[in-house]
């Protein structure tokens, strides 16, 4: 049993409960989850492509778009080459078996350390009307990949586009059994303003964000 596991089943046992919940209790959870109807929403007459691009780049992010997922290397390539990057990274380990070698780039399949100047990730999904990547926590998606280097490269298939925060959360319902340990919204480079109200980049994170979109128009 994991200490998360093992913390959880303590508050049930106080309840009266049982260590792990029975079916009927999840099916309970369902059933009320579905019931709810969602608040109400802005107008949105957009293309969830279109859309996400736009955003994204207005939070600072840059985007790129290559044909399938195959191309990813050889983008991440010229973007590294284009800004001067190193082409050593690391990568989530979903990701390990895309053709880095020939794409010049050394490529490690490990969480990052904070020595390291360049990771790469997927993403859960992204969410067209904020420009904002969502990336869940497992353990070939650690979430240092996105956080400790410099330069964040996301590569984002364009048929995980969703409209807005509450078709991501039930995406999220829908593919995974329970709850990662943590879910992180990505919305371009870190920034902060909490110095004399100067945004500054790169504070808690990276100070780049490059989006792959893969699937869409090049």
């Amino acid at each position: 049993m994991s200490a998360r596991e093992n913390i959880l089943a303590r508050i049930r046992a106080r309840q009266g409960k049982p260590p792990a919940p029975a079916a009927d209790e999840h099916e309970a959870v369902q059933s009320y989850v579905n019931s709810r109807p969602q608040h109400p929403r802005p107008h949105a007459d957009w293309e969830p492509l279109v859309r996400f691009r736009e955003r994204a780049l207005g939070l600072s992010s840059t985007v790129d778009d290559v044909e399938s997922l195959a191309a990813a290397p050889a983008a991440v390539a010229r973007y590294l080459k284009s800004n001067s990057l190193p082409l050593a990274a690391v990568c989530w380990p979903e990701l390990a078996a895309l053709d880095w070698r020939s794409a010049g780039i050394e490529v490690a399949a490990r969480a990052a350390r904070e020595s390291d100047p360049v990771g790469i990730t997927g993403a859960f999904c992204a969410i067209a009307e904020t420009g904002t990547l969502m990336t869940v926590t497992g353990p070939r998606t650690p979430a240092t990949t996105s956080l400790l280097p410099e330069t964040h490269v996301a590569i984002v298939s364009t048929s995980r586009i969703v409209r807005g925060m509450e078709e991501a959360w039930q995406l999220m319902r829908d593919e995974m059994k329970q709850p990662p340990r943590a879910v992180s919204f990505i919305s371009g480079p870190s920034r902060t303003a909490d110095i004399e109200q100067t945004v500054t980049l790169g504070a808690h994170g990276p100070y780049r964000v490059h989006i792959i979109l893969a699937g869409g128009p090049r």
